[in-house]
């Protein structure tokens, strides 16, 4: 269940269709999520995650998400790494990891960082 939560959630960061994303935002993310990372400090909400990512893909142009590892999880807890790359590219530009709080079968806090 966790390593398909943190898929869908990445699905979230890939999609380039607002009302798709939105649709995939909310059942992901509960309703009070909160999203933190180098850029961003405590987006609040799926509006404000939602409108980050939009400006995230006109900057990263065709750039997407994979799943690293799982690093681990525990209780309500998960952190994971996640490689940017070209479409079917195995060399990254970016890396990084996330830790994420899970509320029951959605997600409640990601706290992101950047390698």
């Amino acid at each position: 269940m966790i390593n398909d939560l943190i898929l869908k959630y990445l699905d979230i960061w890939n999609e380039r269709d607002a009302a798709a994303r939105e649709a995939l935002i909310k059942a992901v993310l509960t309703e009070d999520s909160v999203y933190s990372d180098p850029d961003y400090a405590g987006l609040s909400g799926h509006g404000e995650l939602s409108g980050a990512i939009g400006r995230a893909h006109e900057q990263l142009g065709d750039l997407v998400f994979t799943l690293g590892t799982l690093i681990g999880a525990h209780h309500d807890t998960a952190s994971f790494t996640w490689r940017l790359g070209a479409p079917g590219s195995d060399t990254p530009v970016a890396t990084g990891y996330d830790v994420v709080e899970f509320a029951g079968d959605r997600i409640r806090r990601v706290t992101g960082f950047f390698e």
